[in-house]
């Protein structure tokens, strides 16, 4: 499927509202409830899940401009960089993780603005492409975000 600048932007606006809207209502102790999560990985809380979300569309931001990941995530496979990505973000607040989400969001707006027209369809890509700007980013606000509060 071959994309364009309007539709992928509108995807990325989309879940961005829908998860900045969720964040708006969080109260204090939320930030520190655990999600559903394997025992065998790191527990994270709705601090956490947000923070995880960020740094995917951080990253995407960054593949999309061509930079390389920072050297000290470089070589790391997924599992690694998201122990990584929460033990560097798990002792901070949950303002400053709000900050970084609205932050990367401008970013990413800024990033999909200096894209020629001709790059977004220039090739075929699956058609959640680029999937944690919106994808990835719904199912954890779905599946570990929201369902901690059912």
């Amino acid at each position: 499927m071959r994309h364009t600048r309007a539709e992928i932007t509108q995807r990325t606006v989309r879940e961005f509202e829908a998860l900045d809207q969720l964040v708006a209502r969080l109260q204090a102790a939320d930030w520190d409830r655990l999600v559903p999560r394997p025992e065998t990985r790191d527990p994270w809380t709705v601090k956490d899940a947000l923070v995880h979300i960020v740094y995917w569309k951080a990253h995407t931001a960054r593949v999309m401009r061509g930079e390389k990941r920072p050297p000290d995530m470089r070589g790391l496979d997924v599992a690694s960089l998201n122990h990584l990505v929460w033990e560097q973000w798990r002792g901070r607040s949950p303002e400053d993780v709000i900050r970084w989400h609205r932050q990367v969001q401008a970013e990413i707006l800024s990033t999909l603005a200096a894209k020629p027209d001709e790059w977004f369809g220039q090739r075929e890509h699956a058609s959640a492409w680029p999937a944690d700007l919106d994808g990835h980013s719904a199912g954890h606000r779905l599946k570990d975000i929201e369902r901690t509060f059912e």
